[in-house]
């Protein structure tokens, strides 16, 4: 069975949460006037070969990577990773609308039509992205590996930069699966499978989760698809997780900073998350849940929904500044985490970036970072709040319009929970590939026949019943 829709629209989304998707012509001419506040500070480092990896298209590019092995006449003995990360401070100063802006907005909101950005394009994907060819103002961190992948010992400093490639996932799989990756990253998959086997040892939770779209069919109308999760986005996704740990763990040892935070699950709330896995088909045994997760083929309609209810283990991440009440490790990564790696995209990480870049260099942070981490958490909690909400209506939306016109007709679930008492199950769809609530109680774990009684467009709410009519 394939089901289409009409073209999606957003903007009404965005209007009813206030996501603002432009700017005001002074701000755009204020990022258009701003300089290198560091450019007499800066490493000069365009010799090294970085490149750029992101989705088909982006012109917002916060990190750039390159990686060599070092010493071994047998093997690598280790592996010298270089990550230039996108220096926004360079360009917004303290103070001015730019910064104000940036408080108010907190992050980059990602609707399926069009993100609302951060800062303006002419920072986000101009002077401030590290583009290919150009000279590029960065913070460049250098860790130096053992032959296992672990951190022996790391550097942060500002330097400038010039990026030898745009590339994105689709073209660097394929050209893992022919051999022929670029040399300034032809380590990735050695690095990346080394650090995932250290989230191992960690009992770090890697939720590699898909992204569901709409796609225009030959046939006509749209169509509702997971696409495919690259094995080499998780290798990327590793040095930014590596960079993270290790400014957390600088500002731990430090007294002073920003971490990224979450406590552990509860043993409800794993043992609920283990009965939908069986559900689903999938043996979780004697495994840990990380482990677990690593052998999951997220790309499959199961593997997919698998990867979205694996969210609730992770529920209750918060931000918390060094030194507080709140202060913790981060139990999805297995230790003291922080945010640095997407300055263009989340406004915590510049901050948390410059008391990274004054510590490293035994210096105290400077004066305008101490006195707008409150706000900065403030803003952090908020959008990440509201991101959330709209991304859930994103997708209710869209799944609310692919099922509309099947409204009275049956579909093959999986049950995932059920409640007698409460007369109502949750259940999984894998044509269109869904989660949704559903009326009455089938057995958990069972497959079943259930009719959808509601897609309405307006709510953005999708009903299904048990027993099937």
């Amino acid at each position: 069975m394939k089901l289409f829709a009409a073209p999606l629209n957003f903007r009404d989304i965005a209007t009813e949460y206030q996501v603002p998707t432009d700017f005001d012509p002074a701000l755009r001419e204020e990022a258009a006037r701003a300089e290198d506040r560091y450019a007499d500070a800066r490493r000069d480092a365009r010799d090294i070969p970085l490149v750029t990896i992101d989705p088909v298209g982006s012109k917002d590019l916060d990190q750039a990577v390159y990686i060599e092995a070092t010493g071994g006449a047998e093997g690598p003995a280790g592996y010298t990773v270089v990550y230039a990360i996108a220096d926004v401070a360079a360009f917004v100063a303290p103070g001015s609308a730019l910064e104000e802006e940036s408080l108010r907005r907190g992050q980059t909101i990602y609707l399926p039509d069009e993100p609302a950005r951060l800062h303006p394009p002419e920072i986000s994907e101009g002077k401030g992205s590290l583009l290919p060819d150009v000279d590029r103002p960065c913070v460049l961190w250098t860790f130096h590996l053992d032959g296992v992948g672990e951190v022996e010992d790391f550097h942060v400093e500002r330097a400038l930069v010039r990026s030898r490639a745009r590339l994105d996932y689709d073209g660097v799989q394929a050209d893992l699966e022919r051999g022929a990756v670029h040399p300034s990253i032809a380590l990735l998959p050695e690095v990346g499978k080394l650090r995932q086997e250290s989230a191992l040892r960690r009992q770090a939770v890697n939720v590699r989760l898909p992204s569901q779209r709409v796609v225009e069919s030959d046939q006509g109308g749209y169509e509702l698809i997971i696409e495919p999760r690259h094995e080499v986005m998780d290798y990327n996704s590793e040095i930014s997780l590596l960079t993270g740990m290790c400014a957390g763990q600088l500002m731990q040892s430090r007294g002073a900073g920003l971490l990224r935070t979450l406590r552990p699950a509860s043993e409800e709330t794993e043992s609920q998350f283990r009965a939908e896995a069986q559900a689903l088909g999938f043996e979780i045994g004697g495994r840990s849940i990380g482990e677990f997760l690593m052998s999951v083929d997220a790309d499959t309609p199961r593997g997919m929904a698998l990867m979205r209810e694996t969210l609730h283990l992770l529920r209750g991440a918060d931000y918390a500044r060094v030194g507080s009440e709140e202060e913790a490790v981060h139990a999805g990564i297995g230790g003291y985490y922080a945010h640095v790696t997407a300055p263009l995209r989340r406004l915590v990480d510049r901050f948390a970036t410059e008391v990274c870049l004054a510590l490293a260099n035994d210096q105290e942070p400077p004066q305008w970072v101490l006195e707008r981490i409150d706000a900065v958490l403030e803003s952090m909690r908020r959008t990440t709040q509201l991101a959330s909400t709209v991304d859930k209506a994103c997708l209710n939306l869209t799944e609310a319009t692919v099922l509309q016109p099947w409204v009275g007709e049956n579909f093959h679930a999986t049950i995932l929970t059920s409640d007698a008492e409460k007369h109502k199950a949750r259940i999984f769809v894998p044509e269109p590939p869904v989660l949704a609530n559903c009326v009455g109680a089938p057995q958990q774990g069972g497959e079943e026949s259930v009719s959808l009684v509601k897609a309405d467009t307006q709510a953005r709410d999708v009903l299904f019943a048990w027993p099937a009519d």
